[in-house]
């Protein structure tokens, strides 16, 4: 029996402004080094924290997002956004990071994990995972 748990991280606040999007992140990274079955869901403004060319100067904080990138490398397979969220906010799935994945073993490869979906989709990724933390 296998002690992997299915961890889904669900994002709903803007990268910057607050510490939720970034403790998250840290939590990903934590989840995946113990090994466990990591994806991560964008809802709301959440949307936002992987859009491409962010630029932090003007406030004074850290960019964090190229960090999104390397989730592939941690054996993040899944990155999901909500189709709804993206549409209201203007944006659209060429707006956001390209996040590819490899498997070093068997050489499969997945060009980008990052996958756009509709409520009823990400509501069923909910459903089956075993633990759901939310941001």
């Amino acid at each position: 029996m296998s002690d992997k748990k299915q961890f889904m991280f669900l994002n709903r606040r803007a990268p910057y402004g607050t510490i939720y999007a970034w403790e998250s992140l840290e939590v990903v990274l934590i989840a995946a080094a113990f090994e466990q079955a990591v994806s991560l869901a964008f809802i709301d403004d959440g949307v936002y924290q992987l859009v491409t060319g962010q630029d932090t100067t003007g406030i004074g904080m850290k960019n964090f997002s190229p960090t999104y990138k390397t989730l592939g490398d941690y054996e993040v397979r899944h990155m999901y956004v909500d189709k709804d969220s993206l549409e209201a906010r203007g944006l659209s799935v060429d707006d956001l990071v390209v996040v590819p994945w490899e498997d070093w073993e068997t050489e499969e490869t997945v060009d980008n994990i990052v996958e756009v979906v509709d409520s009823a989709k990400l509501a069923e990724l909910l459903e089956e995972s075993d633990v759901v933390f939310s941001f």
